[in-house]
């Protein structure tokens, strides 16, 4: 899942520089409207704090997926332990 989430962060990114980029460039702005350009730095600023929080739930999704794997393990060798003495 979190490798899933990583990729949507950085897509995001992607996206948020191509906006960027747009804003700049004669594209972004075809009348002469500054209207148009401020759009584009504002979809870049907020592709930028979705990918951001997208980022914090992919490695929050990874410390949780290893702690469970890890509290799994302990399990697993207090079992062995267990059967050894018994």
């Amino acid at each position: 899942m979190g490798r899933n989430l990583y990729i949507l962060a950085a897509t995001l990114g992607v996206l948020a520089v191509v906006s960027l980029v747009l804003s700049f460039s004669s594209v972004g702005n075809p009348v002469a409207s500054p209207g148009d350009a401020a759009m584009w730095r504002m979809m870049s600023i907020a592709l930028v704090c979705v990918g951001l929080v997208v980022t914090l739930l992919g490695v929050l999704s990874s410390l949780f997926e290893q702690a469970e794997r890890r509290a799994t393990q302990s399990r697993e060798q207090e079992r062995r332990q267990r059967r050894r003495y018994e």
